[in-house]
């Protein structure tokens, strides 16, 4: 392959003027193309606006700044120990395909790091082999993170801030139809269009499913360890946020001078005081997102919608290394840690039903209670919803299990992502998946499955034995291992217990 300073120029039209990319080997790369203007300024907690067209040819041989964030070390292993560029002009996306001609079908990424982190540049989310080996139009977009994305102002500021909570998503919606007008230039199918996610991208792409402004601008979604309830909130809980966000930020309710003029690394360290978790996220604010995606989906909001969806099976194991009583015996500390995810009157019941099934220490024991009360829960959930108003639903769950770290992390969470794009060899991910040769046969087996059902609906090849349909009958998921198998109700004790738990907690 050409180096990339002698790489052929690839110049594209856009609704809003020319970009010059370049011709990686069989790939052509555009990257750092804005869908939206900046939202600095006045524009600063404000819904997304076209890009302002430009004359001549824009340069897009380099990728924009991510949104503004917080050190995040998950984040450095994935860009293989490098700083993300930021800045709060950052409504970029990034474009891999085979040609600017032809009519393909079209992927867009959206990333996770918990509404808080991240960026569509990270190495590990590279589309050059979607492009490549499936004949697939990769796009990696850009969202507002944090307070800039996700704080709900309009109890503290007025109705004109209608909007502010879910400014990350409707950042998305912006991206998405940006893919609508344009991508038909750079060789995609409009009307082809499957978008994705991981973590919070997948909870993102739970809130599109539901949300009225994306309505036709997709055809099919696959959500990685997310749901269409990962981080949502009520407008009384995001208003309580809020607020703390603002006492720690200095902000008076109703001061807008003051809420434009503070920088942007302020309001991060501003979210950062309230500590670790998931403070922020899309709000049922009764205009972007007017009810909760979950209620959305069971009245059937998105019935016409294929979806994919599973986990990882040891989801919580990442987060686990950051907080040592999941290590031990400390039963009041943990139960602590229960009683805060499922309350009180659940967490006994639970915390028994799992130390029956465990083995080691009683912290060990409890990860899979909160793997299933973080992600599987919600992830059944939306499946059911989807598969009870009809609409075809497929089902997986990732079990390669990486040996790094002595094997603590098990199959755990974002750990099938450089599987997913074919990527294991980018910088940094043997650090985390390990270096078996088996990895890239399981890597083949689901990044076929992700073209196959972005190209057809369907995520079935001949690589993989027959992957029945998701029902609430058998609830049939696909495992991806050394040796892929099907595994039907495979949650089912578990969903038994939790039956009883509210789910709103």
């Amino acid at each position: 392959m050409a180096s990339v300073p002698d790489a052929p120029a690839v110049v594209v039209e856009t609704r809003y003027g020319a970009v010059r990319g370049r011709k990686e080997g069989a790939v052509c790369v555009w990257k750092g193309i804005p869908f939206a203007r900046p939202p600095v300024g006045e524009l600063r907690f404000r819904p997304p606006e076209p890009p302002q067209p430009w004359s001549g040819v824009r340069d897009a041989t380099r990728f924009g700044p991510a949104s503004v964030q917080p050190d995040d070390r998950l984040i450095s292993n994935l860009t293989g120990g490098a700083t993300l560029p930021q800045d709060e002009d950052c409504l970029y996306l990034n474009i891999w395909s085979p040609s600017p001609e032809g009519r393909r079908p079209v992927m867009v990424w959206i990333h996770g790091g918990a509404y808080l982190t991240g960026a569509g540049s990270i190495p590990w989310y590279d589309g050059t082999s979607f492009a490549r080996e499936g004949g697939v139009v990769l796009v990696t977009v850009n969202y507002r993170l944090g307070a800039l994305g996700f704080l709900y102002l309009e109890e503290a500021f007025g109705p004109d801030f209608a909007g502010s909570g879910n400014l990350g998503i409707l950042d998305q919606i912006a991206a998405l139809r940006w893919v609508k007008e344009n991508i038909a230039a750079f060789g995609g199918d409009p009307d082809q269009v499957t978008i994705f996610g991981e973590s919070a991208g997948a909870g993102s792409v739970g809130v599109l499913l539901a949300a009225p402004g994306a309505r036709g601008l997709f055809r099919r979604a696959i959500l990685q360890s997310g749901s269409g309830g990962l981080g949502v909130r009520t407008r009384e809980s995001a208003a309580r946020v809020a607020a703390r966000v603002l006492r720690h930020a200095g902000v008076e309710p109703g001061d807008r001078r003051a809420l434009l003029d503070l920088p942007a690394r302020a309001w991060v360290e501003a979210v950062a005081a309230l500590g670790p978790g998931l403070p922020l996220g899309p709000v049922v604010d009764g205009h972007v997102l007017p009810e909760h995606p979950l209620n959305a989906l069971a009245r059937g909001a998105a019935r016409d919608v294929a979806v994919l969806t599973g986990v990882t099976k040891d989801e919580y194991n990442l987060f686990a290394l950051q907080d040592p009583v999941w290590l031990g015996d400390d039963e009041a500390a943990l139960r602590h840690q229960v009683e805060a995810m499922v309350g009180p009157a659940a967490a006994g019941r639970l915390i028994e039903f799992y130390r029956r099934r465990g083995q080691g220490p009683l912290g060990r024991r409890l990860l899979p209670l909160m793997s299933y009360a973080v992600f599987v829960r919600g992830m059944l959930a939306t499946a059911d919803a989807q598969a009870q108003v009809g609409a075809p639903v497929w089902a997986y769950r990732f079990d390669f299990e990486t040996p790094v770290l002595g094997g603590v992390l098990g199959a755990c969470h974002a750990l099938e992502i450089p599987f997913v794009f074919n990527n294991l060899d980018r910088a940094g991910a043997d650090r985390f998946t390990g270096t078996a040769p088996e990895r890239y046969d399981v890597a083949r087996m689901m990044h076929r499955a992700w073209i196959a059902f972005a190209r057809q609906g369907d995520p079935q090849h001949d690589g993989l034995p027959p992957w029945p349909r998701y029902d609430r009958d058998e609830r049939a998921v696909m495992v991806f291992d050394r040796e892929p198998r099907v595994e039907r109700d495979p949650w089912r004790e578990e969903r038994e217990v939790w039956a009883s738990v509210p789910a709103g907690l």
